[in-house]
């Protein structure tokens, strides 16, 4: 029989509805919801490449199944459902989805117009060349390491991220009482604006702005006027 507490604490209804949604706002925010500015993944992105990592299913070694890394990473970092983890990989293997992909697929994929993936049991996969730069010198206790959900293992809290990802591919995501929408960008022109911003700390939104004219989609596109860009650089709106 399941010993309960002896006593019982008066609480405050407000104040423990108060902390209760915080508690629970920060964990959709911070496991699930939201990336991470300094390697911009998610944990589901993290955890997928960290798997193919693990697996050294790299750009230059033949393509795996899909299901197999599918399989790894619920089974050891995500226990969650195995097709919300497919659709995550699949996402970063679509040319139309992300600006500079980080998982290079070999298969049906879904197209622009919305046609489904295969089925992961047909699809397979490896790392993208460019990912490995967000895992570079991850072996050279570069980042923390953090137990996994059952702490039969252990992943990495954040990637090294030679490359500013969050910039060059934007991410979006809903979390409780927030959320964001940041578009990709350029890699050569935010890399500019990088060398520009440490050879004068102090330069402004239109000096970033000479480096980096606008978003950068995987889709191509024309924007008509920059006040709206300059808006949304200024003030994170827009």
């Amino acid at each position: 029989m399941v010993d309960f507490a002896k006593e019982i604490l008066p609480v405050n209804l407000e104040d423990e509805m108060k902390q209760s949604y915080l508690d629970y706002a920060m964990s959709v925010i911070v496991g699930r919801a939201l990336p991470d500015v300094r390697d911009g993944l998610k944990p589901v992105h993290r955890r997928a490449l960290f798997a193919m990592y693990e697996q050294s299913n790299d750009w230059n070694k033949p393509y795996k199944k899909s299901a197999r890394l599918v399989g790894d990473i619920m089974g050891k970092y995500h226990p969650h459902g195995d097709s919300a983890i497919y659709d995550t990989i699949v996402r970063m293997a679509q040319p139309f989805s992300l600006r500079y992909m980080l998982v290079d697929g070999q298969g049906n994929f879904g197209s622009v117009d919305g046609d489904a993936p295969a089925a992961m049991r047909y699809t397979e996969i490896r790392m993208a060349k460019i990912a490995h730069e967000l895992l570079a010198d991850i072996d050279k206790e570069t980042v923390d390491f953090v137990p996994n959900y059952d702490e039969s293992e252990r992943e990495p809290a954040v990637f090294p991220a030679r490359i500013p990802n969050l910039l060059i591919n934007g991410s979006a995501g809903i979390a409780v009482g927030m959320a964001t929408n940041i578009p990709p960008h350029n890699l050569t022109e935010v890399i500019d604006a990088c060398v520009a911003l440490i050879d004068d700390p102090d330069i402004d939104i239109r000096g970033l702005m000479g480096y980096v004219p606008g978003p950068d989609f995987p889709t191509a596109g024309i924007i008509n006027g920059v006040r709206g860009i300059q808006e949304a650089y200024a003030t994170g709106r827009g």
